[in-house]
C-alpha cells in the first residue's frame, strides 16, 4: 500500500493511528538528535519526526541522502505535538508523524528555480518546466479553484434544466470571424477542417433541434496575435436558449455568476448588474469596456471652446469635430512626468497632443495659458472644494479622439484609484450598433456575428441607413475588461440572407458558407439567444491575476509556443504526403 492518508487529512482525532504517507520532500531539518520532514501533496503539508539514531541502517541511510522534491513514502505513528509546537496555519499543524520506515520512490535533480511563491522567475523558465512551476503552491491554488467554479456553473445551469452537449472539433471554415486553425483532411485531398472559433453555429442548430437550453464548457481556438488575455486556444462557457429576449440570458448569466462565484470564492455579487447603453459609454468612458471603479466620467467641453483663441481646436469645431475631456479631481497626484507620458501615448495615436490645463486657487498652469480667455477657464474650473482639479482634453473626430480619451482614463484611474480590496464592477453594455464599416476593405461588417438579429425599430434602416441599425446584442464587463458577450439571433431565413447581402457577402458564397444554417431556419426555428463568457479571463480577474497564463495548465507564450514540449513543431514528411501537402518556406 502506497497511502492510507493524505498529507492534509490528518488531525489530532488520528493521534495513536498507524498510518502510510507518499508525497514530495517539502524540506529537510536537521537537529542532530531529531530531523523534521515535510511531506506535501495536492491535499496538504504534514511534518514527519524521526531520530535517526534509532533507525535501521538502511533507513538511517536514506534519512542521510533524502532530498527537497524526492518522492517517498513513509510509514509511522500519528502524535500530538506539544502545544508550543502547534503550526496553526496549516490543517495538520496540530499532530505530526513518527516515521519508523522510509522508501525512496523517486529522485530529482537539483531544481532549476524554488517552488516557492515569493520569488522572482522568468515566464519563459516557469513554461519550460511547468510541471514544476505547477507544484508551486498558488499555482495549485489557482487551478482547483478554476475547477471548482467550472464545477459550480456546471450544478447551477443543469439545476436551471440546461442540457451539455458537446459539439464538434473538426468542422468547416467560414468567413466573418479571427483567422482560423485549419487541419488538412487525409480522406479528402485538398479540403480542410478548421477548429472552432465558437460553437456559434451548432448551439443555433441545437435550438432549431429543439432543446431549449443548451450549454457547454467549449473549446475555442483563434490563430490571433496574442496578449495578457489571450491564448490561441481558450475555453468559454457558452450558452443558447429558445423563445427569449435580452432581459432573459442576461438574467439568467447573472444567477449563474453569483451563484459560482459565492461557491467557488466566496463572493457575494451583487445581481443585477447595472447596464449602460453602448452611445453613452462611449461619450462617458470612451470605450465599450467601461472600468467602473472609478468615476472620471468624460464630458464635452466644445460649447466651452467655441470661441476659443487656439486655433487649432477652434478649427476642428468648425470642421465638426468636437473637445471633450475628464476632470481629475487629485490633480495634484498627476506628477508633470505622468502628463508627459500620457502626451506621448497620445501622439503614439496618432493625434496631435494632449491638452490639459493644472487649476490652483488662484491661477491656472496650461501649454495654452496665454490663449485662454478668463471666461472659458472659469468656465472649466471645477469647484471650490477641489483647487487641485487637472483636465485633460483632445479636439478631434468624435471616432478618434475617445478611444484614445477612454484609454488615458484607464491609465489614470489605474494609477491614482487603486483598489485596496476585490472589487467587482460589472456592467451590461447593450444597445450596439449591428454594423460597423470597415474602411479598408469599403463594405460593412458585423460588429459582433452576421448571427445577431437587428433591433425591431433599426430593420426599416437596413436598406438605406445601415449606421443606424442597433443590434439586440450585449455584452458583460468587469472591471474594465470584456468577459462575454451574446445576442438574440436571427430565426427567418430571409432576414439572414438579408444580413448576408449587408455585409456583402454573395448568395453563392453565402449559400456555399452557410446553406446548413439557412436550411434549418426553413424548418420552424424557434427565437433564440444566448451568451458566452470567457472562463479564463472570469478565473484571473475573480483571483486577482493579471494574465489569463497564470490559471491555465499549460498555456502558449505570446508567440503561441508552448515551451514545454516545444509546439509548434515539425511534421513528419510521410504524414505531409499522406495529407497532399507540399510545404513552401521563404528562403532564409
Amino acid at each position: 500500500m502506497l497511502r492510507t492518508h493524505n498529507c492534509g487529512q490528518l488531525n489530532k482525532s488520528n493521534a495513536g493511528e498507524k498510518v502510510i504517507l507518499s508525497g514530495w520532500v517539502q524540506s529537510v531539518r536537521d537537529h542532530g538528535l531529531l530531523k523534521f520532514i515535510d511531506l506535501r501533496d495536492r491535499y496538504g503539508v504534514v511534518q514527519l519526526v524521526c531520530s535517526p539514531a534509532e533507525m535501521p541502517p538502511e533507513v538511517s541511510s536514506i534519512l542521510k541522502e533524502v532530498r527537497s522534491e524526492w518522492v517517498i513514502r513513509v510509514a509511522g505513528e500519528v502524535i500530538l505535538r506539544p502545544p508550543e509546537m502547534v503550526n496553526p496555519k496549516i490543517s495538520t499543524g496540530q499532530v505530526e508523524v513518527k516515521i519508523n520506515q522510509i522508501d525512496v520512490l523517486n529522485r530529482a535533480r537539483n531544481l532549476p528555480f524554488e517552488l516557492t511563491d515569493n520569488i522572482q522567475i522568468g515566464e519563459n523558465i516557469r513554461l519550460a518546466y511547468r510541471f514544476l512551476d505547477l507544484r508551486r503552491p498558488k499555482m495549485q491554488a489557482n487551478l482547483l479553484a478554476r475547477a471548482k467554479f467550472t464545477q459550480a456553473v456546471r450544478e447551477f445551469l443543469t439545476g436551471e434544466d440546461f442540457v451539455e452537449i458537446e459539439t464538434p472539433i473538426l468542422t468547416r471554415s467560414t468567413p466573418e470571424g479571427a483567422r482560423d486553425f485549419i487541419v488538412p483532411s487525409r480522406l479528402n485531398p485538398g479540403r480542410f477542417y478548421a477548429l472552432p472559433q465558437s460553437p456559434q453555429l451548432f448551439k443555433q442548430i441545437l435550438m432549431v433541434a429543439g432543446f431549449d437550453r443548451y450549454f457547454q464548457i467549449a473549446r475555442c481556438f483563434r490563430d490571433e496575435d496574442l496578449r495578457a488575455d489571450r491564448q490561441p486556444e481558450f475555453t468559454q462557457i457558452d450558452l443558447e436558449m429558445s423563445f427569449v429576449e435580452e432581459a432573459d440570458v442576461i438574467d439568467i448569466t447573472e444567477k449563474l455568476l453569483k451563484y459560482a462565484a459565492r461557491k467557488a470564492f466566496g463572493y457575494d455579487l451583487q445581481i443585477p448588474f447595472p447596464r449602460i447603453e453602448y452611445q453613452q459609454a462611449m461619450e462617458e468612458y470612451g470605450t465599450d469596456k467601461p472600468d467602473l471603479r472609478f468615476d472620471l466620467k468624460l464630458k464635452n467641453f466644445t460649447g466651452v471652446f467655441q470661441e476659443t483663441r487656439i486655433e487649432v481646436i477652434r478649427k476642428t469645431i468648425e470642421e465638426g469635430g468636437i473637445v471633450q475631456g475628464f476632470m481629475v479631481p487629485d490633480g495634484q497626484k498627476v506628477s508633470t512626468s505622468d502628463v508627459e507620458e500620457y502626451h506621448q501615448l497620445v501622439r503614439q495615436r496618432g493625434l496631435g497632443g494632449l491638452g490639459w490645463i493644472r487649476f490652483r486657487q488662484n491661477d491656472i498652469q496650461s501649454p495654452f495659458k496665454k490663449f485662454l480667455e478668463e471666461k472659458i477657464v472659469e468656465n472649466l474650473r471645477p469647484p471650490a472644494e477641489s483647487d487641485n482639479g487637472l483636465l485633460f482634453f483632445l479636439a478631434g473626430a468624435a471616432d478618434k479622439i475617445l478611444p484614445v480619451l477612454g484609454e488615458l482614463r484607464k491609465l489614470v484611474g489605474d494609477k491614482l484609484y487603486p483598489s485596496p480590496e476585490p472589487q467587482w464592477c460589472f456592467t451590461w453594455v447593450v444597445n450596439f450598433p449591428l454594423l460597423e464599416f470597415d474602411q479598408q476593405q469599403q463594405r460593412w461588417q458585423s460588429r459582433h456575428h452576421p448571427f445577431t438579429s437587428p433591433a425591431p425599430a433599426s430593420i426599416e434602416s437596413l436598406e438605406n441607413q445601415p449606421e443606424k441599425i442597433r443590434a439586440k446584442a450585449y455584452d458583460l464587463v468587469l472591471n474594465g475588461i470584456e468577459i462575454g458577450g451574446g445576442s438574440i439571433r436571427i430565426h427567418s431565413r430571409k432576414l439572414q440572407e438579408k444580413m448576408f447581402d449587408l455585409i456583402g457577402l454573395d448568395r453563392e458564397k453565402y449559400e456555399q458558407q452557410f446553406g446548413f444554417l439557412l436550411e434549418c431556419l426553413d424548418f420552424g426555428a424557434p427565437p433564440h439567444g444566448g451568451i458566452a463568457l470567457g472562463l479564463d479571463r472570469l478565473v484571473m480577474l475573480f483571483l486577482g491575476e493579471n494574465s489569463i497564463r497564470e490559471v491555465i495548465a499549460f498555456p502558449k507564450t505570446q508567440k503561441g509556443v508552448c515551451l514545454l514540449t516545444q509546439a509548434p513543431g515539425e511534421v513528419n514528411e510521410i504524414l505531409l504526403k499522406e495529407n497532399r501537402i507540399r510545404l513552401q518556406l521563404p528562403s532564409t
